[in-house]
């Protein structure tokens, strides 16, 4: 049976992810509210700050960053794109 969830990033029910995707509460409150099409959004968004910041997700300044924006992304408002940020043409 399919693992469905109510997308607070979609706004309606959609499947859920089949685990948490981040340790912690953090993964824990994502893998009860946001489904994996949310989740595939915000791989996207992640890969586009790495890119534009140049984080090194082995740092640990980075990884607090991403986390930071992880949090706003699913339950806060959103995160911005940097200002900087030009999408590219399809």
């Amino acid at each position: 049976m399919t693992y469905m969830v109510k997308c607070i990033k979609l706004g309606r029910e959609a499947e859920g992810l089949h685990a948490p995707p981040y340790p912690g509460e953090l993964g824990k409150r994502i893998y009860q509210n946001v489904s994996k099409e949310a989740w595939k959004m915000w791989l996207g968004h992640q890969t586009m700050l790495i890119n534009e910041y140049r984080l090194s997700p082995i740092e640990p300044k980075a990884r607090q960053f991403l986390e930071t924006e992880m949090e706003k992304y699913f339950f806060t408002g959103g995160s911005d794109k940097p200002k900087e940020f030009i999408a590219p043409d399809k």
